[in-house]
C-alpha cells in the first residue's frame, strides 16, 4: 500500500491507536526526570510520577511514556536508527518543546527546528537527544 497525505490524514483523524506505551532506558533516573519534566511542561503536561519500581511515568494526550533503568541490570543504550516522535499542536509548541529540552540537558541534533518537505505532506520538525542518547522528534503536520 502506498501512503499518501490523504490516507495518513484519514487514519489520524479516526483516532486509531497503535501503541500502548513507549519506554526508554536511562542510566540516571533523576537526570531523566528533570529532562522529561521540562519537555512535558512545554506541552502543558504534568511532571512524571515515579512508581514503586523506580520508573518515571508520563501520561499526556492519551499516550504513555515510561523511563526506566534496564531490567537486565546492564547499562541503558539508545537505539541506533530509532526515533520517538511527539505530536505537537503548532510549530511554536514544537520549537518551545525543543528549547525546553536543550535547556534541560538535551542536545539539538540534525537540522535546526523548521519546516521540512519531501514526504507525504510538509512537517515542522525538531530533533533532540535526551541525556541518555535517545533520539526524540517533535512533529507538527502542516496544512496541505
Amino acid at each position: 500500500m502506498v501512503l499518501s497525505a490523504r490516507t495518513l490524514k484519514v487514519s489520524l483523524e479516526e483516532g486509531d491507536t497503535m501503541f500502548s506505551h513507549v519506554m526508554v532506558g536511562s542510566n540516571d533516573i533523576d537526570r531523566s526526570k528533570k529532562f522529561y519534566d521540562a519537555l512535558f511542561a512545554s506541552l502543558g503536561g504534568k511532571p512524571g510520577t515515579v512508581d514503586a519500581k523506580g520508573r518515571i511515568i508520563y501520561a499526556h494526550n492519551g499516550g504513555l511514556l515510561l523511563v526506566s533503568k534496564p531490567i537486565d541490570g546492564k547499562g541503558a543504550t539508545h537505539a541506533n536508527g530509532g526515533t520517538i516522535g511527539f505530536a505537537m499542536s503548532s510549530p511554536e509548541q514544537c520549537k518551545a518543546w525543543h528549547d525546553a529540552g536543550v535547556a534541560a540537558g538535551g542536545k539539538s541534533i540534525e537540522d535546526p527546528p523548521g519546516v521540512r518537505s519531501g514526504g507525504a505532506f510538509p512537517m515542522y520538525l525538531a530533533y533532540l537527544r535526551d541525556p541518555d542518547g535517545n533520539k526524540l522528534c517533535g512533529l507538527h503536520r502542516m496544512p496541505a
